[in-house]
């Protein structure tokens, strides 16, 4: 899925409408997580608070009817983007650190992880996970036999 770039501007737009609801202020507000709700049937983003109140939302054309399935992962995966080169906007949100930024999907259940609002956490990402386990069986192994 290739983002438009009317769609990387409305997730900018959300990422800025949030920002409004939580300017910065002084004594920054606690808050865990902000749930980013993608509907693949409607093309809805929804930005909710935890308690599930929602903060601001649009329809994103292009993901109307989407019947990919690595819908999410796409979406996550452009969020992730669009949220890293926002991410001055979201550390100015007057929300005490850390707070995550979350995805999920229509049935409210959470997707992934797509932004950590915390300047000393890293979102590690499947590319650099790959192989991992059997790295860590063969460092074992090596370790073992020294043993």
């Amino acid at each position: 899925m290739k983002a438009s770039e009317q769609t990387i501007q409305q997730i900018e737009r959300i990422v800025r409408k949030i920002g409004q609801k939580f300017p910065a202020t002084d004594a920054p507000i606690l808050l865990t997580d902000i749930h980013l709700r993608v509907s693949q049937e409607s093309g809805e983003l929804l930005a909710f608070d935890d308690d599930n109140t929602e903060i601001t939302r649009c329809v994103v054309e292009e993901w109307i009817d989407n019947k990919e399935d690595d819908f999410y992962e796409k979406v996550a995966a452009l969020l992730r983007q669009v949220l890293k080169r926002q991410s001055k906007v979201i550390y100015a949100y007057g929300i005490l650190k850390p707070f995550h930024i979350v995805l999920e999907d229509d049935e409210m259940e959470s997707v992934a992880e797509v932004f950590i609002a915390d300047g000393d956490t890293v979102i590690i990402t499947g590319a650099l996970m790959e192989g991992l386990d059997q790295d860590l069986d063969s460092f074992f192994t090596d370790l073992m036999k020294d043993v």
